[in-house]
């Protein structure tokens, strides 16, 4: 059990980093932008039409989650200085044990308010469309696809995201030849753009009778998803739209109608796909986004190359352009490369737990004044 002096001192560090950091925070503009769209919202009329309140509605959302946050920091600070008040008067085990809780939730909301405070692009509130693909070497890679999917898919869960297929093919054998899935939740974009890139996986491969070594690859792209916000002039008669039946296992669930759409921008060579409605026009319009969604990356990654702000260009998913190495033998760890991030607990992270990573990687994006 931790003594008192110790969890007095670092408790006194983590209020200290609240003081600065409540400096830097806009809850009184948050809060009354929120004021002012309830006020709004109440007036007569202002139900009317529906659809014109989408916008305002998704704001007032997102408003809501941010000042929510804010004021669940406030009363971990609160709380933290009534258990270390109590401690100070006595400091028997219980009370010790309650102090080291709280210092635990405390610096957990902390470090989360405070990466918030570093999305300082446009769209870093907006959700995440998130692409994996298989590099060479058939089955092998094709697994490793389908396990980086799981571990963004556990992500999203533990942030309490909404994690949506938009799109799957299956391996030949194993795996994924391919996944797009989108990651509803405010900041899903802004924490999870750093992970765009090659991810590499070194481990005994199950598919190996013999036992041997082998290295895989996988990319990851990730997009702002920006809804109907999105200003691209996309001309109809620079798309290419087909149909066709969705891809699957088989069995009595396969679709028999081609309700799936591949979506093709001709100018750029840039394809979008879904399959995961049976309407054909949820489809359509789900592919619609996504074409629209990586016509504006690619617009915004012309800035960002002049500004060093996106990871160096991958001219193959193979050696020397990862971003980061996930090791299972000879020994166990995952290391981020641009950031020099890394952990030993790889059953953890595949599973999941990225944050302090990912929180590693854009400190060190903001050290370098690379994230904005």
């Amino acid at each position: 059990m931790k003594e008192f002096p110790e969890l007095k001192a670092v408790s006194t560090d983590l209020l200290d980093q609240f003081e600065s950091l409540w400096g830097r925070l806009d809850y009184t503009e948050t809060k009354n932008r929120l004021d002012e769209i309830e006020l709004e919202l109440s007036k007569p009329g202002a139900w009317d039409k529906p659809d014109a309140l989408t916008p305002v509605l998704k704001e007032k959302s997102q408003l809501s989650i941010k000042l929510g946050m804010y004021d669940d920091l406030v009363e971990a600070k609160d709380d933290l200085d009534a258990w270390l008040e109590l401690a100070q008067e006595e400091a028997d085990g219980e009370t010790l044990n309650a102090l080291d809780a709280q210092v635990h939730l405390f610096r957990s909301r902390l470090a989360g308010t405070e990466l918030a405070t570093m999305f300082a692009f446009e769209h870093d509130k907006n959700n995440a469309i998130l692409e994996i693909h298989p590099g060479a070497g058939g089955v092998e890679s094709q697994d490793w696809a389908e396990m980086l999917l799981r571990m963004y898919t556990r992500y999203g869960e533990r942030k309490g995201f909404k994690v949506n297929q938009l799109d799957f093919q299956h391996g030949d054998e194993a795996g994924i030849k391919s996944v797009t899935i989108q990651i509803e939740g405010l900041y899903a974009y802004g924490l999870l753009k750093g992970e765009a890139g090659v991810h590499r996986l070194i481990r005994i491969s199950p598919f190996d009778s013999s036992g041997r070594r082998h290295t895989s690859f996988a990319s990851v792209d990730v997009y702002p998803d920006m809804d109907d916000d999105i200003e691209i002039d996309v001309k109809e008669e620079d798309l290419r739209i087909d149909t066709f039946r969705s891809s699957g296992p088989g069995g009595q669930s396969v679709n028999k109608t081609s309700s799936a759409v591949r979506i093709t921008h001709i100018p750029t060579g840039i394809v979008a796909q879904c399959q995961n409605e049976k309407s054909q026009h949820r489809n359509k319009a789900t592919a619609m986004r996504l074409v629209k969604a990586r016509l504006y990356e690619a617009e915004l990654k012309k800035i960002e190359e002049s500004r060093r702000q996106d990871y160096q260009a991958k001219e193959a998913i193979a050696w020397g352009s990862q971003i980061r190495t996930y090791t299972l033998q000879p020994y166990r760890l995952v290391k981020d490369h641009r950031s020099n991030s890394e952990t030993g607990n790889v059953e953890a992270f595949l599973d999941g737990d990225l944050d302090e990573m990912i929180r590693n990687y854009l400190l060190f994006m903001h050290a370098h004044g690379q994230n904005t």
